[in-house]
C-alpha cells in the first residue's frame, strides 16, 4: 500500500500545483510592456459586456474615460452608458505605491483596490458596492487587463460573492 502512495505522490503534487492561483508575474516577459501611466492618459473609449454565471450576456455598455496622471497619482473619470438606457459615473484615483504596485479608490469601492503590473498584464482585486435596483451588494472583483498594443487593452473581471461566481465583465479599451 505504501508503494501505491509513493507512486501517486507526483500526481497529487501536480494536481495541487495546477490548482494554485495565477500570478501576474507569469506575464513578466510578455510585451508590449504595460505602463498604466502611459495607457491611462488621455481619452479612452471602452466597450463591454456583463455575462451571468451561465454565460448569457445580460448587459452591454460603453464607457468614455478621461484619464490623466500627475506624478504617481492618476485619475480615471469614467462615464458609463448601458444598453438598457441607464447611465452611471465612477472616478478612480490610482496611486503608484512603488515598483509595479498600485492602489485605487472610488466612491463605490469598499476600502482600497490593490494591484500589480508585470509585462503586459495588470491584475487587481477590489470590492465594489454594487447597486442593483434599491439594494446594494458588496461584490468581489478579480480584474485582469492585458495590453495588446499601444492603443488596445483587453479586460476580464470575475465577480463573486461569498465565493459564489456571479458572472464576468469583458471590456476592450481603445485609446483615441
Amino acid at each position: 500500500m505504501s508503494q501505491v502512495l509513493i507512486r501517486t505522490m507526483p500526481l497529487f503534487a501536480f494536481l495541487f500545483l495546477g490548482c494554485s492561483s495565477l500570478s501576474v508575474k507569469n506575464y513578466a516577459s510578455e510585451t508590449p510592456a504595460l505602463k498604466l501611466e502611459e495607457f491611462f492618459n488621455g481619452d479612452i473609449d471602452a466597450y463591454g459586456i456583463f455575462q451571468d454565471r451561465q454565460g448569457r450576456v445580460v448587459k452591454r455598455f460603453y464607457v468614455y474615460i478621461k484619464a490623466n496622471w500627475v506624478g504617481d497619482i492618476g485619475t480615471l473619470d469614467e462615464s458609463f452608458e448601458y444598453s438598457d438606457g441607464t447611465r452611471s459615473k465612477r472616478v478612480w484615483t490610482l496611486v503608484r505605491r512603488g515598483g509595479n504596485v498600485y492602489s485605487g479608490t472610488a466612491s463605490d469601492v469598499v476600502g482600497e483596490a490593490r494591484g500589480e503590473v508585470a509585462g503586459n498584464a495588470f491584475s487587481w482585486k477590489y470590492v465594489l458596492n454594487l447597486e442593483v435596483g434599491e439594494s446594494h451588494y458588496h461584490v468581489k472583483f478579480d480584474d485582469w487587463m492585458f495590453l495588446m498594443s499601444d492603443k488596445i487593452m483587453l479586460n476580464k473581471a470575475k465577480m463573486t460573492k461569498f465565493g459564489i461566481d456571479l458572472g464576468e465583465v469583458t471590456l476592450t479599451f481603445v485609446r483615441r
